[in-house]
């Protein structure tokens, strides 16, 4: 009967994050400012079928006051020293949709809470009360710093395929210039037709100029965003290109071919490194079982024979 009733509330505590967590994410509409906010306003009092004032209601009574409490416990969790890390890997993930300073320490608060509870849970089903303290501890931890391993997760993929599509991208630009655009006006181009990060890079640079930011400027902040050495390298020569009057043209086609030159050495590289990759999948998981097929008849037959009677 104790067992069932554990289970009983394992399930509803389960249930209850859950249900918190997706109140959370819904929410996230609420916190739009400027004209999206307006916008939404107006949608609301002339669309039929919208959110009433008790949604509304609800939402300031109930969701907003629970977000802004996870987000002062994600900001006590959260040390000076990690906050500029946190905006620099989500400058590195490309700033996802609604994944803000806030958000994230909102979600750290509520895997705290959550995962806490669900390991304590889980350790009562199996040990006693110091199983119940482990598995809170665990599950606290884990809730705590898994918005940030998402974060880098998130941020280390996209610098990959930025660093796989720079050649190509350079190319274009190139191929752009000495075909008489200026610099600007090929990464107008780039931006139009190109697809993936380093093309959102790109934009977010172009914007940055035409907002009234000099290239230089644009240049060294887009070297801030990214990882990649390369891409740090390319933003410093053309500093230096736009600041000493060196010709575009010229540095973009000596850049685009060491970007071709680095591509090949780094799939060479990949490439040796494969043997060292599939020797120990190939020791534990491959040899025994082909042993087990080329052998074991023989093994059997010697067994029946009677050499070991």
């Amino acid at each position: 009967m104790s067992g069932m009733v554990i289970l009983v509330g394992a399930g509803a505590a389960i249930f209850t994050g859950v249900t918190l967590i997706v109140v959370t994410v819904a929410s996230a509409s609420f916190d739009r400012a400027g004209v999206a906010k307006g916008l939404s306003a107006i949608d609301q009092v002339y669309a039929a079928g919208q959110a009433g004032p008790a949604d509304e209601a609800f939402g300031e009574r109930v969701v907003t006051p629970l977000g802004a409490r996870m987000v002062r416990i994600g900001r006590a969790l959260t040390p000076a020293s990690g906050v500029e890390r946190l905006r620099r890997w989500l400058d590195f993930a490309g700033n996802p949709a609604y994944w803000t300073i806030d958000r994230v320490y909102e979600v750290k608060g509520l895997g705290l809470i959550g995962l806490a509870v669900c390991g304590g849970l889980l350790g009562s089903l199996l040990g006693g009360l110091p199983a119940v303290i482990v598995g809170g501890v665990l599950g606290a931890a884990l809730g705590a710093n898994l918005p940030d391993l998402v974060i880098y997760d998130l941020g280390y993929r996209r610098q990959e395929a930025v660093r796989r599509s720079l050649p190509d991208i350079l190319d274009t630009l190139t191929v752009s210039v000495e075909a008489g655009l200026g610099f600007d006006a090929a990464l107008a181009q780039v931006t139009h037709y190109g697809r993936g990060p380093m093309a959102s890079e790109f934009a977010r640079t172009l914007q940055e100029i035409q907002l009234g930011m000099s290239r230089v400027d644009a240049l060294r902040r887009l070297a801030q965003r990214t990882t990649v050495v390369e891409l740090k390298t390319f933003c410093a020569l053309m500093v230096q290109a736009t600041e000493l009057g060196i010709p575009v043209a010229k540095v973009l086609r000596e850049q685009a071919k060491e970007m071709r030159v680095r591509r090949r050495q780094r799939a060479e590289e990949l490439a040796q490194k494969v043997p060292v990759k599939i020797l120990f999948p190939l020791v534990f998981c491959l040899f025994p079982s082909l042993f087990i097929v080329v052998l074991g008849p023989g093994v059997i037959n010697i067994l029946h024979s009677g050499l070991f009677k």
